[in-house]
């Protein structure tokens, strides 16, 4: 098997990497992933994971949520209630953000289609990505949505969105200068791009190391941070221009987190680290398990808030 060693850090190129943990792959294959980080920037990455080309049978499982739609067992089940109410959220996001209750939006790693489905319904002209074949097939069946695939991302026009979403995708990207460089040329002039990912420095990240779920070796290649975020955006002259809390999402990882420990009641011990986890969000944003980031093209008299 063919795997991505990298022996520099791919945002500030420093070579002095040291391994932060080594995490298991808990969910499909109980293999363990060294998770690195670089001591001058603190971006940390999943080293030696499969390439693009081989890691599909780690996503090739029946319960993969994303790509499945599995509504097996309880951690499931949770997460289908947390996504309706999400949904609800991040179209209003995307109202407030852009300024527009309709235009054009392109969804990248749509998996099975709920939100970009939502989106139509509103009056959007939607364009959908999804690696996944099965996802994609999901996505017509249920919601009519004829999802492109991966490979056409470099076919869409540039310059003509006005919004473009990754909802928990960015970290699953072999290929992250040049996404981002991609992203850069479709979005239009004025919109926003909004990237929601898993906050390596939350609260509960910290509580379970490398027993947190979020990591999610080798599926999530990379681990964002605030700033390592905002280091990447900038790179590719994007600003930061606002950013939202996730903190339901602290419930649904720290159950899994729960489980992994094999700790006894998971479902209870998770429940109770996700409401500490959510209460220590309200004061302190930056410390919520995933957060939402909003970003629009830098230009000469734009002002960066956080």
């Amino acid at each position: 098997m063919n795997k991505l060693l990298l022996k520099e850090c791919p945002l500030c190129g420093n070579t002095h990497l040291k391994c932060a943990m080594t995490c298991t792959d808990f969910y499909a294959t109980k293999e363990e992933f060294d998770v690195m980080q670089c001591p001058d920037c603190g971006f940390k990455f999943t080293q030696s994971v499969p390439v693009e080309s081989e890691i599909g049978r780690y996503y090739d499982t029946p319960d993969y949520i994303s790509h499945s739609d599995t509504q097996k067992g309880l951690m499931n089940t949770i997460y289908h209630r947390v996504r309706r109410y999400m949904l609800g959220q991040k179209a209003r996001i995307v109202e407030r953000e852009s300024g527009l209750s309709t235009g054009k939006i392109l969804d990248i790693g749509t998996g099975t289609g709920y939100f970009s489905a939502l989106m139509q319904q509103l009056g959007w002209q939607v364009s959908a990505i999804e690696k996944n074949p099965s996802a994609r097939q999901f996505a017509k069946e249920r919601f009519g949505l004829e999802v492109l695939p991966e490979s056409e991302l470099s076919n869409l026009p540039v310059s003509q969105f006005d919004v473009i979403t990754l909802w928990h995708v960015m970290e699953h990207l072999e290929h992250l200068h040049e996404t981002w460089e991609k992203l850069f040329a479709l979005l239009a002039p004025k919109g926003v791009l909004v990237v929601a990912v898993p906050n390596c420095e939350s609260y509960d990240a910290h509580k379970y190391a490398e027993y947190w779920a979020a990591y999610d070796v080798p599926r999530h290649l990379w681990h964002f941070s605030p700033n390592s975020i905002h280091l990447l955006a900038s790179q590719h002259n994007f600003e930061l221009c606002n950013s939202y809390p996730m903190p339901f999402d602290a419930f649904y990882i720290s159950m899994l987190s729960e489980r992994y420990k094999k700790n006894s009641f998971p479902f209870v011990r998770g429940m109770m680290a996700g409401a500490q986890a959510a209460w220590a969000s309200r004061s302190a944003k930056e410390k919520s398990s995933s957060m939402i980031y909003i970003f629009r093209k830098k230009t000469n008299d734009t002002t960066e808030t956080k």
